[in-house]
């Protein structure tokens, strides 16, 4: 199973919104103690390998992450993909699961629906929504408020166990024992 954490590269992104699939994966690397693969750089991407899975941070910026996605599903030739990132249609907090569906305008998902088609798993982390339409990009790209920083590690834990029983079991067992549907900050 090859496992995606969409976000954008560099120090100016890490902690945004839009980083959180990249924090998720970042937890999972030390949880499952990955070793990463030499030979990633020629995937334009970060990648790790725990048994027989592979852990992978494209580093092609959001709008280009199917590129590095594909390379590494072809080359290792990975039948499952699951893509892990944030979701503006969701309140913050929440956590759904799903198979294929649309891109709701997400350039990532877009980009790798383009490269391997929507036949992969979505872990979809509610970040909720700006104010105004013409605030979405400045809102993806900004920091988690303080508020929702002290609930951030949390909320990554609880994906990462979801991603962890998803390898052992169905997107369905995943789905009905891990989906956060409604989140209320303390």
């Amino acid at each position: 199973m090859l496992i995606v954490g969409l976000g954008n590269p560099g120090p100016n992104y890490e902690q945004t919104r839009h980083n959180i699939g990249f924090m998720v994966i970042d937890e999972l690397i030390s949880r499952m103690n990955a070793s990463k693969l030499s030979s990633s750089t020629s995937f334009n991407g970060e990648l790790f390998k725990f048994s027989n899975h592979f852990l992978l941070k494209p580093l092609t910026f959001m709008n280009l992450s199917g590129n590095s996605i594909a390379a590494v599903k072809n080359f290792y030739k990975i039948d499952e993909v699951v893509v892990i990132h944030d979701d503006l249609d969701l309140p913050f907090g929440t956590l759904r699961f799903k198979k294929g569906g649309g891109d709701g305008g997400h350039n990532g998902l877009k980009s790798t629906d383009e490269r391997i088609s929507k036949d992969y798993v979505r872990i979809r982390m509610g970040i909720g929504k700006p104010e105004h339409k013409g605030e979405v990009s400045s809102y993806v790209l900004s920091p988690f408020n303080p508020e929702e920083q002290g609930y951030l590690r949390e909320w990554i834990s609880f994906t990462c166990d979801a991603v962890e029983y998803l390898l052992k079991n169905s997107l369905e067992d995943v789905s009905s024992k891990y989906t956060i549907k409604k989140f209320q900050l303390k």
